[in-house]
């Protein structure tokens, strides 16, 4: 597989990352959600604007791209973050639904503690 056969993947990985959905990450970077989806499917190639418009808004374009982070992730990621990141992607679609409801219900618990 080409690296430019996985701009897609990528491109949603970057959107999971800042923690968007389709429609929210299209709206931020000026397209409809149809397009974004189109975009992490590989149907259509990404726009120059829209390119331009990933770095504004935090993505790392070089990465989408190229498959290269322009940051190493040790720069962005703390070494225990990295380590559940790297857990997370280990294990299936339903276990990560589960830690994502459990993440959020202790955020949310956390938030009203604050208060």
């Amino acid at each position: 597989m080409l690296i430019a056969d996985r701009v897609g993947e990528r491109l949603r990985e970057e959107r999971e990352r800042l923690g968007l959905n389709q429609t929210e990450f299209g709206v931020l970077l000026g397209v409809s959600r149809g397009t974004q989806k189109n975009y992490e499917l590989g149907a259509n190639s990404l726009d120059l604007r829209y390119v331009a418009a990933l770095e504004e808004h935090g993505a790392d374009a070089a990465f989408i791209l190229t498959g290269r982070r322009s940051t190493p992730l040790g720069q962005l990621f703390t070494a225990a973050e990295e380590e559940l990141i790297n857990q997370f992607r280990s294990i299936s679609g339903d276990d990560q639904k589960a830690i994502r409801r459990f993440l959020k219900a202790m955020a949310d618990d956390a938030a009203k503690g604050s208060n």
